[in-house]
């Protein structure tokens, strides 16, 4: 398990944009309503996270990148993996997802002084070989676009190695009315940069016709628009909600990536379902003929030592409320990526030199 010395009290942050909804969503058809639950349970605090559960993590992984500037170690720098490395320009939302990765972590926003300096790191001669895109992430990047744009330009300059750029956000969704022409405008006029916008959309209800336009634009220019969606008890976990969920993500051209379990980070617990029930809710999405096979997701598992999809032979035991995962991760590389990254207590190396780890499941 991951756990830091300390933790904070996450309080609930509405966007205006949302409020409306949830209080039109209310007034015209109940807070028992699938719409309602929907969204509510995404973002209004629940009495239920400060209950005790079995889930203690305060982090989804340790995957921190040491990166020293002239003025100290960067913050916001995650790599597990060859090709990309994680840049959390900001830790601000404008909302708060109530099951949200990184609740826990101190807030940041990175300085420009900083982002030249991890643009230097990403072009550095070492890198230039397997590194190639990076994940501008948060907290939500889209709510401080000067700086997001800046720090494009500097990669544009000192690391022309980067030809993909994705940005993770849900201000589309959480409050649209701040996706204006600044915006927009980070986007025109980068040639040899391809652009993706990594969203997460759970229930169908948050297809709002606002929402619905602002994707539009962002089609219109050009940029990929995918979805890393979690799978959330009393919001997603029946077929119906999710083949609508997919289907409506198809109709917009968003392209389905990850349906992620929810990570066990304390707090919870109430919207974790078992991983046995994801199972067989991904089979019937991707094998029951129920929606077009260009829309099907992957599910997977955010564990300590990263994500692991859930493919044949994947689970090899349990115990204790707990599932023994194999990953075809080997320490050696994961090494070459971070230097500093640590095996994680939960985690072991089989005979082969992957890496394995003990997952803890959820409860229907």
């Amino acid at each position: 398990m991951l756990v830091q010395e300390k933790t904070r009290t996450f309080p609930e942050r509405i966007s205006p944009f949302l409020r409306r909804k949830l209080d039109s969503l209310r007034r015209e058809q109940g807070e028992d309503s699938p719409p309602y639950r929907g969204l509510a349970l995404q973002y209004v605090k629940d009495e239920r996270e400060d209950q005790e559960g079995w889930e203690e993590n305060l982090k989804h992984y340790e995957a921190q990148l040491e990166v020293k500037d002239p003025g100290g170690k960067l913050p916001g720098l995650e790599r597990l993996y060859r090709r990309t490395l994680v840049i959390e320009l900001t830790l601000a939302c404008a909302a708060h997802c109530r099951h949200c990765l990184r609740k826990n972590y101190p807030l940041h926003t990175l300085s420009e002084a900083q982002l030249v300096e991890v643009a230097r790191h990403c072009g550095a001669p070492e890198h230039r070989g397997s590194l190639n895109e990076i994940l501008i992430t948060g907290g939500d990047p889209l709510t401080v676009p000067g700086r997001l744009h800046f720090f494009i330009e500097a990669l544009r300059e000192y690391a022309p190695n980067i030809q993909t750029i994705r940005i993770g956000s849900r201000l589309m969704s959480q409050y649209p009315e701040k996706i204006d022409e600044t915006v927009f405008s980070i986007f025109r006029n980068k040639p040899g940069l391809r652009f993706e916008l990594a969203t997460q959309i759970n229930h169908p209800v948050e297809f709002f016709p606002e929402v619905c336009e602002v994707f539009g634009r962002f089609r219109e220019l050009g940029v990929k628009i995918y979805a890393q969606n979690v799978l959330l008890q009393g919001v997603n976990d029946e077929i119906d909600t999710l083949v609508e969920l997919y289907d409506r993500m198809r109709r917009h051209d968003i392209e389905p990536h990850y349906l992620f379990h929810c990570v066990p980070i304390k707090g919870i617990h109430h919207l974790r379902t078992s991983v046995s029930r994801g199972l067989q809710l991904i089979r019937e999405l991707v094998a029951g003929g129920k929606v077009s096979g260009r829309v099907k997701p992957m599910y997977a598992a955010m564990t300590d030592i990263g994500k692991i999809t859930f493919y044949e032979g994947v689970i090899l035991g349990r115990r204790d409320g707990r599932l023994l995962l194999q990953s075809n991760y080997r320490v050696e590389d994961r090494m070459a990526y971070n230097p500093s990254w640590q095996i994680p207590p939960t985690a072991e190396v089989d005979e082969s030199g992957y890496l394995r780890v003990w997952y803890l499941d959820g409860n229907d």
